[in-house]
């Protein structure tokens, strides 16, 4: 059965778009009969990548100290599951302009030169759909479109640095509805949050059955 690696970034549990429309792709993965690995960074964040991790990559294990082989056990975990996935989904909601630090986090975790970076990638060519909601819209046009770093960033990191291949799912205007300055945009956000459901729907069906 084709394994997903679903992985939440949102700080919010209740009421965050990218959690409702990540949940909606594994749905529908688990509905073709795929497997499903979960990591909620939110919930249990990834430690930012230490010296220890750092240094541990370029020692031969026989080397490393008791806190390098810790922080290396940890990279070869998340790296792991990443390189044993068929397809990954991953739920990146706008902070500030980029993308939250936990999920920064488990990406400098991941990316591990010599394995899954650098002349040879471990995980090239692996799907992954990025549900990347905003609270506006950063579309091409709009006035904070050159605010925009949150898309720009993992589009070139996941596929530059890793190899993998990104389709994004932009659920956009997510704080129309409680921010009051927004209200004219009600609408607008619940045709994107409809769209992002069936984009990420229709994803997952096709990937299930690649």
């Amino acid at each position: 059965m084709p394994t997903l690696l679903h992985i939440d970034s949102s700080a919010l549990f209740e009421g965050s778009v990218s959690r409702e429309v990540t949940a909606t792709f594994r749905a529908e993965w688990e509905a073709a009969g795929g497997t499903v690995v979960y990591r909620d960074l939110a919930a249990n964040p990834v430690p930012h990548l230490s010296a220890a991790g750092v240094t541990s990559a370029f020692l031969p294990a026989e080397q490393r100290d008791a806190e390098q082989r810790a922080a290396y056990a940890l990279r070869d975990e998340l790296v792991t599951e990443l390189e044993q996935a068929d397809a990954v989904v991953i739920g990146a909601p706008m902070y500030n302009f980029t993308v939250p630090s936990s999920l920064k986090a488990w990406i400098d975790q991941v990316v591990l030169f010599g394995r899954t970076a650098g002349a040879t990638k471990s995980a090239a060519g692996t799907p992954v759909v990025v549900v990347a909601s905003r609270g506006g819209s950063y579309a091409a046009g709009s006035p904070r479109a050159d605010f925009e770093f949150a898309t720009t960033y993992l589009e070139k990191t996941l596929t530059e640095l890793l190899g993998l291949r990104v389709d994004l799912v932009v659920p956009e205007f997510t704080m129309a509805k409680v921010n009051p300055a927004m209200a004219e945009f009600v609408d607008a956000a619940e045709a994107s949050k409809t769209k992002a459901h069936q984009d990420a729907a229709a994803k997952a069906k096709e990937l299930a059955k690649a």
